[in-house]
């Protein structure tokens, strides 16, 4: 049997598996929220590819065959492929974590570890933000088509809860199940009461060194007990401060300080502190503005883009290089574009706090 013969039986064999409910967004969860990559299939789902002509093919022929299957389904659904590769079983598993790289190499998500990960570099992921106002959720996907955000790949859901001296956004990978008890719940971002300083908190610790901080919300769960694999602390990973604009009570500035850790791409541990992209006066329409390349067609208080700040220990052109930007496209439909050497989850935290009511900037 050729190899194209091979890889074509393995897909038909897929998607059949994903038709008997191999769905990515069911197929597979973090273990600890962080470190497992993919849950097993389902029963009746392996014994077939067990009885399949190529279940036991040479290590070195099965490597090669995996590597293409990689290679050729680099975008959603057809990725959804890959997943299913990583989830027949633990040597697959192993095989396919090795070969499917990080977002920061491969410009890729593929695995739900990958939206902890920081973004490519030099590319910014184009996603889209749609909010659903009567629940208070917000909806994260990767635009598989730039002229459209109708379809998408669902990436993270959040949800917004008001506490008398404070607003929590829950985050989590199950659009169905947003909350704190859930297997699937990342993290958060809380404000303070007057909305103009937030943090974004980790579920798991993102890296040795960060503190972890124990709120009473937490405790009170801990002391219930709901579950064991509910979070025992929340890790400060990110800080965000508004201010009022000079350019206008109306436009607010933002400044947000992340901790960063260097055990993906080797570098050392440190801090990045973004700010706002300065606005350029513009001519012909006698106004700031700033340029979406496309990417926003509404004016809305809440645009923004984010750079490096001049006061990071590098220095050079790079400080003018987008690293998020957020901008309205339409009613309740928000686009949202992020690269290195922030991750998915930071960027759509940042991104959420835009949502929330100011009182000393309004």
């Amino acid at each position: 049997m050729s190899i194209k013969s091979i890889i074509q039986d393995m897909r038909g064999e897929f998607g059949s598996m994903s038709r008997r409910g191999f769905e990515v967004k069911s197929a597979y969860r973090m273990k600890s929220r962080s470190q497992r990559v993919v849950q097993d299939s389902p029963v009746g789902a392996i014994h077939a590819l067990k009885q399949s002509c190529w279940a036991n093919l040479p290590p070195e022929l099965l490597r090669d065959v995996l590597m293409r299957i990689e290679a050729s389904e680099d975008t959603w659904p057809h990725r959804k492929n890959v997943v299913a590769c990583a989830g027949v079983c633990r040597s697959w598993r192993e095989i396919m974590i090795e070969i499917v790289k990080s977002p920061e190499v491969s410009c890729k998500l593929t695995f739900p570890i990958s939206l902890k990960q920081p973004g490519p570099r030099d590319f910014l992921f184009q996603c889209y933000i749609k909010r659903n106002r009567s629940s208070q959720i917000y909806y994260l996907y990767l635009g598989l088509n730039r002229a459209s955000t109708d379809d998408g790949k669902f990436l993270l859901a959040a949800r917004k809860c008001r506490r008398p001296t404070y607003t929590d956004y829950i985050i989590s990978l199950n659009s169905d199940d947003v909350s704190k008890g859930s297997s699937t719940f990342i993290g958060k971002l809380r404000s303070n009461f007057l909305g103009t300083k937030f943090t974004i908190y980790d579920a798991q610790p993102p890296h040795t060194g960060v503190k972890v901080t124990k709120c009473r919300s937490t405790r009170l769960v801990n002391l219930r007990q709901v579950s064991p694999r509910v979070p025992a602390g929340n890790y400060a990973i990110a800080h965000i401060s508004y201010e009022l604009n000079v350019l206008g009570s109306r436009s607010k500035s933002m400044r947000t300080e992340s901790f960063l850790s260097g055990n993906l791409s080797g570098e050392s541990e440190g801090r990045l502190v973004l700010r706002n992209k300065a606005p350029r006066w513009h001519e012909q329409l006698q106004c700031w503005c700033l340029n979406f390349n496309g990417r926003v067609t509404v004016a809305s208080v809440k645009n923004f883009q984010l750079v490096a700040s001049p006061e990071n220990e590098a220095a050079g052109s790079e400080h003018e290089n987008v690293i998020l930007q957020f901008g309205k496209v339409g009613k309740d439909i928000f686009t949202m574009d992020y690269q290195y050497p922030i991750s998915a989850f930071q960027a759509f935290a940042i991104c959420l706090s835009s949502f929330d009511t100011k009182i000393a900037c309004e």
